[in-house]
């Protein structure tokens, strides 16, 4: 039905970096548009300017986040609905929480959208400062159980909105690389420990000697893992890609063997939901979401975070398995087709219905 007379304001990251909240931000920004939805992005990552600005520690802060207060409070002012995108840490004290208590105080409904595997570390330190503002949201929104348990402990209820994934971008193709090729698709943070998947993959490379591995990210972690793959003697055989525009990534799924996700905490994966779609099969630790979204031996192999023997068996196993990698694959493809748009714009459109009201946004019916 016609949705153009909804205004959105769409608070969240855009890339660079090219991370999964902000892929997801800016993905959703593009689907509500072609739905005739009025989106304006309040971004908070916007750039510096200065640009000199950036390389003073401290005082960029403030250079960042006095520009945003004022983008918020001017968006607040046009826009119906403000949609937020918000994450652990200061990520919700410096971006959610104002972006919260500006769209209420100019009267307008407010969406809380919730990402982040280390909630439930996040909340146990600081949830005295966080359950103001989500008392003033009308609605917050999870992409899975995993969180929606962790906010229903905290008396929150929560409807569950999954993470999007483009099927017409990210599809099934013909495998364009013979030897084994190990894909890690995540930042390059201690917190995604890329560093258990490239001890992982040494092992792998005993067995195959061919093998090779692309870690798809940047990150602090990179030259401490440089150092790491010359010390266990595999460096020719592991490339450091570096950032990678989403629009590039099913190119380099079209020559991936095995996506493997080594997280110490994780929600829903976007990377996840993306190899699934690419009939890749994946490799993941058991942490946060992760369960909530594949099945060990069903979707998925899923593996003790920290552990890169386990990580190699696991990968060894697909390698040598053909039935069992392609079982993977087909379920994979299978469970992926509930993360499309089409799929996911009811449950989302319901809310936006609920916490606007009947008056303002004409029901919406899934396609």
């Amino acid at each position: 039905m016609d949705v153009s007379s909804l205004r959105l304001a769409l608070v969240g990251p855009l890339p660079p970096p090219f991370g999964g909240m902000g892929n997801q931000t800016r993905q959703l920004a593009e689907l509500l548009r072609g739905e005739g939805v009025a989106v304006e992005v309040v971004r908070v990552n916007a750039p510096y300017w200065p640009a000199w600005i950036e390389r003073v520690a401290g005082v960029r802060a403030l250079f960042r986040l006095a520009p945003y207060l004022v983008h918020l409070w001017r968006s607040a002012g046009r826009n119906d609905l403000f949609h937020i995108m918000a994450n652990s840490g200061w990520s919700w004290h410096l971006f959610a929480a104002p972006a919260i208590w500006i769209a209420k105080r100019r009267g307008k409904a407010v969406v809380v959208n919730y990402h982040g595997g280390e909630a439930e570390g996040f909340f146990a330190c600081a949830f005295a400062w966080v359950k103001p503002s989500l008392q003033k949201a009308d609605a917050i929104l999870v992409p899975s159980g995993f969180l929606g348990e962790i906010f229903g402990k905290r008396e929150f209820a929560t409807c569950i909105v999954p993470n999007i994934v483009n099927l017409e971008r990210f599809a099934p193709g013909v495998r364009t690389n013979d030897a084994p090729h190990i894909l890690v698709a995540r930042n390059l943070e201690r917190l995604y420990d890329n560093a258990s998947a490239v001890r992982a993959f040494a092992l792998i490379r005993q067995q195959h000697p061919t093998a090779r591995m692309t870690i798809a990210g940047s990150g602090p972690e990179r030259h401490a893992l440089e150092t790491l793959s010359r010390e266990l003697g595999v460096a020719d055989a592991v490339t450091f890609a570096g950032r990678v525009e989403n629009s590039e990534m099913p190119t380099l799924y079209q020559t991936v063997s095995i996506a493997l996700n080594p997280s110490l905490a994780d929600n829903m994966p976007i990377s996840i939901l993306e190899a699934l779609a690419s009939g890749v099969p994946v490799v993941s630790t058991d942490v946060g979401g992760v369960p909530f979204l594949v099945e060990d031996g069903k979707t998925a192999l899923l593996v003790p975070p920290g552990d890169h023997e386990a990580m190699a068996q696991a990968c060894l196993r697909l390698l040598a398995d053909r039935e069992l990698t392609e079982r993977l694959v087909s379920a994979g493809q299978i469970l992926a087709q509930e993360f499309a748009w089409s799929q996911v714009r009811g449950k989302l459109f319901a809310v936006y219905n609920d916490v606007l009201g009947s008056r303002r946004l004409p029901a919406i019916e899934a396609r």
